[in-house]
């Protein structure tokens, strides 16, 4: 590999790398690489028992027969070789390391086993157990990440569906039709006169005047229908000829909202 100073600055005016976007035709003199920069890990392991799980199934050992022997030392050299990189690190493999030495010593210098007494129980017995317990762990837990999650292997589609929906006034209920009446009449009465006289009135006359009234205006509203200058009698005929009109379907009372003013429209077209 040639050196820094060998390499051209400006090799057929191609620049050598970008910086923050601008060309880069030499190499800078005071350019620091950190010792760790290109240092690659080729096994990331989650912990001493992911690493022993390993070292067993890369080379097809039987895991209820280990060869402590070879294990072991492969394990060693593993906790060597980070030791001198992160001593952290290395000081959560230690213990199992102490543990393989205990096993492995355990098999090279085998106890008698006294007259009479049960035959003791493989040093082994009690790692194998862990390590099989965990690997199923592992395994269920690679089944779980296998699975579909959302936000990595899919997203919920979003669609926004503009409609142009006929506007809905609230119904006018009994209610509201009291308390509109209510209030003509006291209008009413304020402007009452003591005048004596013999007037007939017609239901139908006054459904009349209210539909031409009606004719070529979109609404009107309730308390303009009526006249209180000119009495009760006439207020009650008109009331009774807009309940008329309302039970033949001839006009629509509405408002535009709860406890708002009601409004009359006709519920037909014209001709």
């Amino acid at each position: 590999m040639p050196a820094a100073a060998d390499i051209p600055a400006v090799v057929d005016q191609v620049a050598l790398a970008r910086l923050y976007g601008e060309p880069l035709f030499a190499l800078p003199h005071d350019l620091y690489i950190p010792p760790d920069a290109l240092e690659v890990f080729l096994e990331a392991f989650e912990g001493p028992l992911d690493l022993l799980l390993y070292l067993i199934r890369k080379q097809n050992f039987n895991i209820l027969d280990i060869p402590m022997v070879s294990v072991t030392r492969q394990y060693l050299a593993y906790v060597d070789e980070i030791r001198g990189r992160n001593l952290e690190l290395a000081a959560e493999y230690l213990l199992m390391a102490a543990m393989l030495i205990e096993i492995k010593s355990r098999m090279l210098l085998p106890t008698r086993p006294a007259q009479g007494a049960v035959e003791p129980e493989d040093p082994r017995a009690d790692l194998v157990r862990r390590l099989l317990e965990y690997e199923k762990f592992k395994l269920a837990a690679q089944q779980l990440n296998e699975l579909p999650q959302y936000g990595r292997d899919f997203l919920k589609a979003q669609v926004s569906i503009e409609q142009s929906l006929q506007p809905r006034f609230p119904e006018v209920t009994i209610a509201d039709l009291q308390a509109a009446w209510a209030e003509v009449l006291g209008r009413a009465r304020l402007v009452q006169r003591h005048q004596i006289a013999r007037e007939e009135l017609s239901v139908r006359e006054t459904m009349s005047q209210v539909l031409k009234r009606l004719q070529g205006r979109r609404f009107l509203s309730f308390e303009e229908v009526f006249d209180p200058a000119r009495g009760v009698p006439v207020l009650v005929v008109t009331f009774v000829a807009l309940l008329e009109l309302a039970k033949e379907a001839l006009i629509e009372l509405t408002q535009g909202a709860a406890y708002a003013p009601i409004y009359l429209r006709l519920a037909y077209t014209p001709s």
